[in-house]
């Protein structure tokens, strides 16, 4: 389980290794453009209870920590979709407990990316 911390911050937020590697490609890729973002994180079964939303601004430190030293396989579908998402109204969505995405993490890799 890696973490994501963000501002100043000093708790982590727990994003699967794998899925944390993706939004890491798609937030950098956004951040090198000066964009910004809404990332909602969406824990339904936690008890902190449904959706935190934070607003990304490149300005604003961002630290990925993964869990493994190796470098996970990138999914160049997956890596495509949470980019639209990235793009939209609606922002960055991830649904931590969604079995959707473990089930695209888990599926053959389309494209590696380095």
């Amino acid at each position: 389980m890696g973490s994501l911390y963000y501002g100043s911050s000093s708790e982590p937020i727990q994003i699967p290794d794998s899925l944390l590697a993706h939004v890491k490609v798609v937030l950098t890729t956004k951040f090198r453009r000066k964009e910004r973002l809404t990332l909602s994180l969406v824990t339904p079964g936690s008890s902190q209870g449904g959706r935190t939303t934070l607003w990304l601004d490149p300005s604003i430190p961002l630290r990925f920590v993964f869990d493994s030293a190796d470098a996970p396989a990138l999914d160049g579908t997956l890596l495509r979709q949470l980019a639209d998402a990235a793009n939209s109204v609606r922002g960055l969505v991830i649904e931590l407990d969604s079995v959707e995405q473990q089930r695209a993490l888990e599926a053959p890799v389309l494209a590696a990316v380095g």
